[in-house]
């Protein structure tokens, strides 16, 4: 089988279909939100070097949607991730997730976290940075989007790409970064974490985070809220006692329903407050 260019795996790839592979089984009681009175499904971002998928979700009627960028886990922009843009819809959102790691690889399709991680550590900040650049540019002006509010949500991985996206656009009105890891090594790809902007930062940004997450310990969440504090943000950390890494994510045994649903209240409150 010949090797496909880049420019043109971008262009054929499309979004997931379903859970990712890595992630079942499924919980029972995963929340299952349908399209009805919505715009939704795939989409194609035109960026630099071609296109990427993305899966977009608005109400059927309206235009001048406040946008909500949805920045995926590690797991890609599998059904979870498609289900809350459609929350988002429900409540009057243009949302959309754009597939952020596509030209390294299409994590859906892996079984494995331990296959999955090598292709996400591939992913430059720079490029995803462009991207999400890309995204809004491309709800403004073909998908009803008013760009003078705008906010952004991610989970995990996502959450990480928050901190860094607020400080790169401005023109985001408010965000909220669940779980994302705050302090890691620099390297080439990933030069900068939370931490090293959250001085600077200006757009304000809601951090929800476990105290029994065993893979972002509370002293870096404490670090983070320290460095705010000198920040003309006003952004918030919340730490939930109880709740484990990934809380939010109804479709995996970590989910913790009342934490999950007190944070989601959060998110929304926070984007009213701060025009979105």
């Amino acid at each position: 089988m010949k090797e496909l260019t880049r420019r043109k795996f971008i262009a054929t790839a499309t979004v997931a279909t379903g859970f990712a592979l890595a992630v079942q089984p499924i919980s029972a009681g995963v929340i299952t939100t349908d399209a009805k009175g919505l715009v939704a499904g795939a989409v194609k971002i035109p960026v630099k070097d071609g296109e990427i998928p993305a899966y977009r979700a608005a109400p059927a009627t309206g235009d001048n949607f406040p946008i909500v960028l949805v920045i995926q886990e590690i797991f890609g922009v599998h059904e979870h991730i498609q289900d809350i843009t459609r929350r988002f819809a429900r409540l009057g959102y243009l949302a959309i997730a754009p597939e952020l790691f596509i030209r390294q690889g299409d994590v859906s399709k892996l079984s494995s976290i331990d296959e999955i991680r090598p292709i996400v550590a591939k992913v430059p900040d720079t490029q995803v940075l462009s991207d999400l650049d890309a995204t809004l540019d491309w709800a403004k002006k073909s998908a009803k989007g008013n760009g003078k509010k705008l906010g952004i949500t991610g989970f995990c991985w996502g959450g990480r790409i928050i901190w860094l996206y607020a400080a790169h656009n401005p023109q985001v009105k408010a965000g909220v970064a669940w779980y994302g890891r705050l302090v890691g090594d620099a390297t080439e790809l990933q030069p900068k974490y939370p931490v090293d902007i959250a001085s600077k930062l200006t757009v304000p940004i809601l951090g929800l985070y476990g105290g029994k997450d065993t893979g972002i310990s509370l002293d870096t969440v404490e670090q983070m809220r320290e460095r705010l504090q000198s920040s003309s943000s006003k952004s918030e950390i919340i730490v939930y006692p109880n709740a484990p890494h990934a809380f939010f994510a109804d479709y995996r045994p970590s989910y913790r329903e009342k934490e999950a649903q007190d944070g989601w209240k959060r998110l929304l409150a926070w984007f009213k407050k701060n025009g979105v």
